[in-house]
């Protein structure tokens, strides 16, 4: 190649910025995954941040990687994890409900006022 074209450096930028996107997404979701008060919140914080962080950073990567064979592999695995995440929260999400716990109930407040 000769040179960057305007073509390479608006994907270059378009990359940058699902890959900014997508990591302060998942800095997001690690803060409600620790600072939300119950199970199904945390649990809500934390697949939201799975989707939409995956999507965004996988795909930065995959338009880093231009069409290629390792573009075919990262699609491949976003479909895979697009998939099996949600499948994975709602069965984590129906054996808390099997086991009692009720949505909108907090568990593990250590404050000693009344519900």
């Amino acid at each position: 190649r000769r040179g960057w074209t305007v073509m390479d450096n608006v994907l270059d930028i378009l990359s940058w910025i699902l890959l900014t996107l997508g990591g302060i997404s998942v800095l997001i979701g690690g803060i409600g995954a620790l600072r939300l008060p119950d199970l199904f919140t945390r649990m809500h914080a934390a697949s939201v941040t799975d989707s939409i962080g995956a999507i965004l950073v996988i795909g930065g990567i995959m338009l880093q990687a231009g069409l290629t064979l390792a573009t075919i592999k990262l699609a491949a695995i976003l479909l895979f994890l697009l998939l099996t995440s949600p499948t994975a929260s709602n069965a984590l999400a129906a054996a808390a409900m099997l086991a009692g716990n009720k949505p909108g109930i907090d568990t593990t407040s250590s404050e000693g006022g009344e519900k």
